[in-house]
């Protein structure tokens, strides 16, 4: 089945007020813990047919996301933690939402109107996610929108400095679920100072819920048709390289482990960027991933021009999560939309940087449907 013919199955539906009683789109608030003496709010996200997804303001980070199977049956697909605790340890960016430049800088340092900048270097030789306290690590500010679909927009200031980037740069990211069971992020980013500027969302995607094993036989379909190689420690070469005849061609549906072992690494598996066919830009499609046992399918579209594939390489079963679930190797994928790795040392790869007085937006949804 072609991409833009599974987007059709996610057609919309009708939409119905916010305020209105059990059966209706809706949004919860709760107190949710602290980090640092801060207070954190989990928002509840729930849509006409019971669909629901939990935000909460420390990493505007998703930490629930149930959506049902072929038989109707609600269940959660993203990795995560019950409880605030489980966050601030140092896990994995489960859910969360990563920048100022999310991905990889190289040596943690980029060049910007004659200037050097250094960046914390917290993953191996290489600037990580916004380093040590990235996004992923604030209190964000929430508000519930009016309108007919459950949505809150979470806001951050970060300050000229912060991490090493130039410029006071706001970031919000809207999360709405509408009543056609999509989960839509709309992300808005404007500075005082020109400054790169690459956010996405990192959460870890089991169709199959976790708790019934790992991710390697759902199928996924990318619509790239090139990637872009990376080094030993996982920074783009600067080339962009075909998918023909590589363990890198999803260009049909394909099960994430057939193969996996051809990938290499250590530990084995997918961490790469594809170059999505459309461009960027326009909202277009990215992804399909479907769990042949519980027939939950999920479409990806974004306005961004590629999406880092990472099939959960790093998980050891260090971690316990929700229903007691510890996250082993494979457990959970990742599909971040984003501009490329390291994109503010190759002139060649679509720029990140944000002007200042401009504003950059970016959407990405997320369609859930079964079959």
């Amino acid at each position: 089945m072609k991409l833009r013919q599974l987007l059709c199955m996610c057609s919309a539906a009708a939409v119905f007020a916010m305020s209105a009683p059990a059966g209706f789109s809706k949004v919860e608030k709760v107190p949710f813990g602290a980090a640092g003496g801060t207070a954190v709010d989990l928002y509840v996200l729930t849509n006409a047919g019971g669909m629901t997804a939990k935000v909460m303001t420390y990493g505007a980070t998703l930490t629930e996301l149930d959506t049902p199977d072929r038989d109707g049956k609600l269940g959660d697909v993203v990795l995560g933690f019950d409880s605030l605790e489980g966050y601030l340890q140092k896990v994995p960016y489960f859910g969360a939402t990563v920048g100022r430049v999310g991905n990889r800088i190289a040596r943690g340092q980029f060049s910007l109107n004659g200037h050097t900048y250094q960046l914390a270097t917290n993953d191996g030789p290489n600037h990580l996610h916004g380093g040590r306290k990235g996004f992923d690590k604030r209190v964000w500010t929430a508000e519930v929108l009016p309108g007919a679909a459950a949505s809150v927009r979470f806001t951050y200031l970060s300050a000229d400095g912060e991490e090493g980037y130039p410029g006071n740069c706001t970031v919000a990211v809207t999360y709405t679920l509408t009543d056609s069971n999509e989960l839509r992020l709309d992300y808005v980013v404007s500075t005082d100072k020109d400054t790169p500027a690459n956010v996405t969302n990192h959460s870890y995607f089991n169709l199959g819920g976790a708790e019934n094993g790992s991710i390697l036989d759902q199928e996924v379909m990318l619509n790239a048709d090139r990637f872009t190689p990376v080094d030993a420690t996982l920074i783009p070469t600067g080339e962009l390289r075909s998918v023909v005849g590589t363990p890198m061609d999803f260009r049909t549906p394909t099960a994430v482990g057939a193969h996996l072992r051809e990938v290499g690494g250590m530990p084995v598996g997918y961490d790469h960027n594809f170059v999505l066919n459309g461009g960027g830009g326009t909202l277009a499609p990215v992804a399909t991933v479907h769990d042949p046992k519980s027939g939950r399918l999920m479409v990806v579209t974004s306005t961004e021009p590629g999406v880092q594939f990472y099939s959960g390489n790093f998980l050891d079963g260090t971690f316990t999560g929700k229903k007691g679930v510890a996250y082993r190797q494979y457990y959970g994928l990742c599909l971040e939309t984003q501009h490329f790795p390291d994109s503010v040392n190759h002139p060649n790869f679509p720029s990140y940087v944000v002007k200042a007085g401009e504003t950059y937006r970016s959407t990405t949804v997320y369609a859930f449907s079964a079959r």
